[in-house]
């Protein structure tokens, strides 16, 4: 048995080209088009990448972007009172403060600054909590991303049962309130669940969000099961490397490892996935790619909450 694999890089697309269309009807019914800030502090260059990534999709789809670039010698306070007039700022209908930030600045203060209404990445506690009580909020762009990608793929999700591994406050908790709100019955397991594979292969639907390269095997995995890999790693050692990937795709693999010292794996050892899962998404190309997408959606959900359309 071969899983199916499900494409990030389609319905990324698909969700992209929905959102265009959405801003278009927006300017041309209500004269606007909707407005995103992100701020990001320092030089940490992954950080960079993403930005880049999120403000030049941006103006691909129609939204106006701005991007505030400030020294990794800010300090808190100034980053709070740039929050705060973003916050004040009509134009703006999103803010987005890329983490990590420097170690000075507390980041959870910050990202309680930012106004619900404009809180895109849904981490503020006032969206958390909406999310838990069902209520339409703007919810964590990663999590709904895989919600996506499992009902543009026609997977059933009511009534199924989904484990979620890993608990984080970013991934894990509100991959569990989307999956419950969507009926699904939820289990979340963690680093202290006993037994992990006696649970894990209970699940017709599995995230593996747990931030450790390949740890999902196949002995976690029931045949036939959707598993969906949210885990974004690098592997630099050659021989793990040959333990995850199949026969037809390590010679690729190996030779990024060559060029640029590592390859990307997710927390989903893939070639043993494969093997046992009905459905998988892969990394790079599957759940990653649904994460900017719904980005723009926020943004535009956001402006049209906070003008009542």
């Amino acid at each position: 048995m071969t899983a199916r694999i499900l494409s990030g890089r389609e319905i990324a697309e698909s969700i992209k080209e929905e959102v265009r269309d959405e801003i278009a009807r927006l300017y041309e019914e209500h004269g606007f088009r909707p407005g995103l800030t992100v701020v990001r502090v320092g030089e940490d260059p992954a950080s960079a990448v993403y930005v880049g990534s999120k403000v030049k999709t941006s103006h691909e789809l129609g939204i106006i972007s701005e991007h505030i670039h400030l020294d990794a010698d800010t300090t808190h306070d100034e980053v709070l009172q740039i929050v705060k007039k973003l916050n004040s700022r009509d134009d703006v209908d999103g803010i987005l403060v890329q983490l990590p930030l420097p170690t000075h600045i507390d980041d959870s203060a910050i990202l309680e600054a930012i106004d619900p209404a404009k809180d895109v990445d849904g981490f503020h506690p006032m969206n958390v909590g909406r999310l838990n009580q069902g209520v339409r909020s703007l919810v964590p762009c990663t999590p709904a991303g895989v919600i996506e990608i499992l009902k543009r793929s026609n997977i059933e999700i009511a009534g199924k049962h989904a484990v979620v591994v890993g608990r984080s406050n970013i991934v894990g908790k509100p991959m569990a309130a989307l999956l419950l709100k969507e009926n699904a019955t939820v289990t979340i397991c963690h680093s202290r669940t006993a037994d992990l594979p006696s649970v894990t292969r209970q699940a017709d639907i599995l995230v593996a969000a747990i931030g450790r390269a390949g740890f999902v095997r196949g002995e976690h995995i029931r045949e036939g099961a959707t598993v969906i890999d949210v885990g974004i790693n690098n592997v630099s050692d050659k021989e793990f490397a040959a333990e995850l990937f199949s026969a037809d795709d390590l010679p690729k693999r190996l030779a990024a490892i060559d060029n640029r010292g590592f390859t990307l794996v997710g927390d989903v050892n893939p070639k043993e996935a494969m093997e046992k899962a009905g459905s998988f998404t892969p990394v790079p190309g599957g759940v990653g790619l649904l994460t900017v997408a719904m980005l723009m959606k926020n943004t535009v959900d956001a402006a049209k909450m906070r003008r009542k359309i």
